[in-house]
């Protein structure tokens, strides 16, 4: 595969990886009741939902979970997680696929992303 297609496969977002998500999601370990949103955004993805567990929105409103952002020249995803306090999104990991940091993400084993 030359440079200019294999560029043109790893571009992020799209809806081949979008619907990926999605259905990975399904497997998660927190909050199985409530349906996710996974959202394109520049070079990446943006995942949101309701939040209710009401630890980070009291009338259980639409929060973000995580953000995912694929970086072609390091050929990396990087995972963020939003800090609400502050309102910002911060670097958590790095994983060298999709799969891990999804498969991460779902087990969420310290409740830094699904609170």
């Amino acid at each position: 595969m030359g440079d200019a297609a294999r560029q043109t496969f790893c571009m992020h977002p799209n809806d081949v990886d979008r619907k990926r998500i999605e259905r990975a999601l399904d497997a998660r370990a927190r909050y199985r009741y409530v349906s996710p949103q996974v959202r394109a955004e520049e070079g990446g993805y943006r995942i949101q939902s309701p939040c209710c567990s009401r630890n980070v929105d009291q009338s259980g409103g639409v929060i973000d979970i995580a953000q995912l952002e694929y970086v072609s020249e390091l050929q990396t995803w990087r995972l963020y997680r939003k800090d609400h306090a502050r309102h910002e999104w911060q670097l958590y990991a790095a994983f060298s696929a999709l799969s891990e940091l999804l498969q991460f993400l779902n087990q969420d084993p310290d409740r830094i992303f699904w609170q």
